[in-house]
């Protein structure tokens, strides 16, 4: 299902997690195993495969970054990448020099590597600096639960506080929890009549009768929507200049009734590619 009617608790845990991770000081993170799929590709696409890339049209310098072969391969100067030795490698030795001349990216291409994004190199590199294929490609599988007393998301979310030295953030009061869920799930706040209630009402099983609520809630199909019609860049109009008769509405009520329904996600994708 699209929502799975799951307890929003963890999601407001894993939030607070977040924020007390990237709080640490930089690159203190990177000491465990960089995954390149998460760590690195996100990186070497935004700064580096425009120019180093699949394109053989825009590629420079016959350098190719996006496979292991181009960038293990010997060079005049030394290769990109020598696995395990940042020192005898030319992407790490680009990106932190203080020659303008031969600092990567380019000065002129308005990209600026973070002092994070640089260690995550560095680690990636001493750690093999091993490729991987595109998410999508990769047979998903499934992790054991380090904790199976817990709902598995909390589990996971533990295991790596522990990891961090971190302790779990504190309950949020109930005003707090009635702000956070109505804003996640609908996109608007609470009245002070429903704040008011929710937090006076007695009864155990108070927060999943609030989410019950707000999942019934016209606006919750609407709240979920939005990504997805911001990720297809939807809009209602063409423009004032060239606004003329446009029936893409249509598909927006499509995908809101969606969500508000909670079609069963193969089916959802299902219909997608057929509408397409």
């Amino acid at each position: 299902m699209i929502h799975a009617h799951i307890a929003h608790r963890p999601l407001l845990v894993f939030a607070a997690t977040l924020a007390a991770l990237a709080a640490q000081e930089p690159g203190s993170r990177y000491a465990r195993a960089v995954e390149y799929n998460r760590d690195i590709r996100p990186i070497l696409a935004e700064n580096c495969f425009p120019c180093h890339g699949p394109d053989e049209k825009a590629r420079k310098a016959k350098l190719r970054l996006d496979r292991a072969d181009g960038a293990y391969a010997a060079r005049e100067e030394m290769p990109a990448i020598t696995p395990r030795k940042p020192e005898q490698s030319d992407l790490w030795l680009r990106v932190t020099t203080a020659d303008q001349e031969q600092r990567m990216p380019p000065e002129d291409s308005h990209r600026i590597l973070t002092e994070t994004q640089k260690q995550k190199l560095r680690a990636w590199i001493e750690q093999g600096a091993a490729y991987a294929e595109h998410w999508s490609f990769v047979p998903p599988h499934k992790t054991e639960s380090p904790s199976p007393d817990l709902a598995p998301i909390d589990a996971l979310v533990r295991a790596r506080l522990a990891e961090e030295g971190l302790q779990p953030a504190p309950e949020a009061d109930r005003a707090t929890l009635i702000r956070r869920a109505s804003l996640d799930l609908t996109g608007l706040p609470p009245s002070a009549e429903e704040v008011a209630a929710f937090v006076a009402d007695p009864d155990p099983n108070a927060y999943e009768r609030l989410l019950d609520r707000l999942f019934a809630s016209p606006h919750y199909g609407e709240r979920m929507a939005l990504p997805w019609l911001d990720a297809a860049r939807y809009a209602d109009t063409n423009g004032f200049s060239i606004d003329g008769g446009r029936h893409a509405w249509l598909w927006r009520d499509y995908v809101i009734h969606a969500f508000a329904t909670n079609k069963p996600y193969d089916r959802f994708l299902f219909e997608q590619i057929a509408g397409d």
